[in-house]
């Protein structure tokens, strides 16, 4: 049973939901994000708020319910609030520049500065040359580019340099015994 499911999306004032079939467009102070709902399950819009049903209790519209539910809440968070995933970079000459609000210069020990564009949608927040931050109205756009990001130089295990999350925990090994 899907509880996640069962819960109704509140749509705040200021956003507006359209539901064109299969299609859930979502338009608020932010943006516009559209996603196309999988078929067994439908959306119902009421008063202020979405509805996700399914017909039946088979396997795949209960695995479906839950996904729908929470990728349409999404959406609404996504074009009201919007998403913001924090990056730090740690390690002795390692740092970022911003080149404008949609492209960052890296200096990650290579012999050359990495130079990374946002794709549409997403603008990088340069705090501090070792913190930044990537955000947008698409949840799972922000994850993918800060995903990225982090790949360009992974956290190492004995030192912990690279680009790692904010707040993240690295399983640090222990180097070479001295004899």
């Amino acid at each position: 049973m899907s509880r996640i499911g069962k819960l109704p999306v509140a749509v705040p004032s200021g956003v507006d939901v359209a539901i064109d079939g299969a299609l859930v467009t979502v338009k608020g102070p932010k943006g516009t994000l559209s996603h196309t709902v999988a078929a067994p399950i439908s959306i119902e819009k009421a008063d202020g708020v979405l509805d996700v049903k399914r017909p039946d209790d088979d396997r795949i519209s209960k695995s479906l319910h839950g996904l729908t539910r929470t990728l349409v809440n999404n959406m609404v968070v996504g074009v009201t609030d919007g998403y913001e995933k924090k990056l730090e970079i740690v390690g002795v000459g390692y740092r970022v520049l911003s080149k404008g609000p949609t492209q960052l210069e890296f200096q990650l020990g290579y012999s050359h500065p990495i130079i990374f564009d946002a794709p549409e949608g997403i603008t990088f927040a340069v705090e501090s040359p070792t913190k930044l931050g990537v955000q947008g109205i698409d949840k799972q756009l922000v994850g993918e580019v800060a995903a990225k990001i982090r790949k360009l130089r992974k956290p190492e295990p004995y030192k912990g340099k690279g680009v790692r999350y904010a707040g993240e925990q690295i399983r640090r090994k222990v180097g070479k015994a001295g004899k």
